[in-house]
């Protein structure tokens, strides 16, 4: 089992500064052209490089599937632009909400996402209008950040392993795939701040150890 692990920016977060979908993955700028090319080659994707309201910290702050792209209400007309070179026929939407961290409070694949309880419904029928799929308010862990909390592809979700019952049960319903509990960076329970990826295959922070890429490759069902 393989998985490509990755720093940026000097850091392990990557899934603070990057995000991926089976269609793309938007990168911060500065990221080494060797880095993307990897990466383009790894997950079967189209890179797009930009910040986000000009900040680095993309993969906190988009939200995506295949179906489209949610962006803060604070992106620039040059970001969106960058994204459309990448996108193919997704669709990008912008949601005008307090809670602009859409890659923190929505966890989406192609057959459902949870998105933040304290969402307003409106915000929530347009998170689902924008990605095609149901939009369920959940939580994990207790903790309603539900984008930070797991990594969904369409093939399985890893979540924080203090998940409740109830709420794994929620996601397996609403997501409509297997769900299991993991960690990434030598234990960080916040899976997706270390974790990217799509159907193909993922990629993971570079101080994840042996154990957890095991974890990760079974939860996410990686075949390389």
């Amino acid at each position: 089992m393989a998985i490509y692990l990755l720093s940026l920016r000097g850091c392990a977060s990557i899934g603070v500064y990057s995000l991926a979908t089976s269609e793309i993955a938007i990168f911060p700028p500065q990221t080494l052209e060797e880095k993307t090319h990897k990466i383009e080659e790894w997950l079967g994707v189209s890179v797009a490089t930009t910040t986000i309201g000009g900040s680095v910290v993309v993969g906190a702050l988009v939200c995506a599937n295949s179906n489209g792209v949610i962006l803060p209400h604070y992106v620039r007309e040059k970001e969106i632009e960058a994204i459309k070179t990448a996108t193919c026929d997704s669709n990008l939407t912008i949601i005008d909400t307090k809670r602009t961290a859409c890659g923190n409070t929505i966890l989406a694949n192609d057959h459902g996402a949870i998105c933040d309880p304290r969402l307003k419904s409106k915000t929530i029928k347009t998170i689902s209008d924008a990605l095609g799929v149901e939009v369920v308010p959940g939580e994990v862990a207790g903790l309603p950040y539900v984008g930070s909390l797991a990594l969904a592809t369409n093939r399985g979700v890893l979540t924080h392993p203090l998940i409740k019952n109830d709420e794994q049960q929620l996601l397996e319903d609403v997501l409509k795939v297997p769900v299991s509990l993991g960690s990434v960076n030598c234990g960080i329970p916040y899976v997706s701040t270390g974790l990217i990826g799509n159907s193909k295959d993922v990629v993971a922070g570079s101080l994840t150890t042996g154990p957890e890429i095991f974890i990760i490759g079974q939860a996410l069902d990686v075949v390389k």
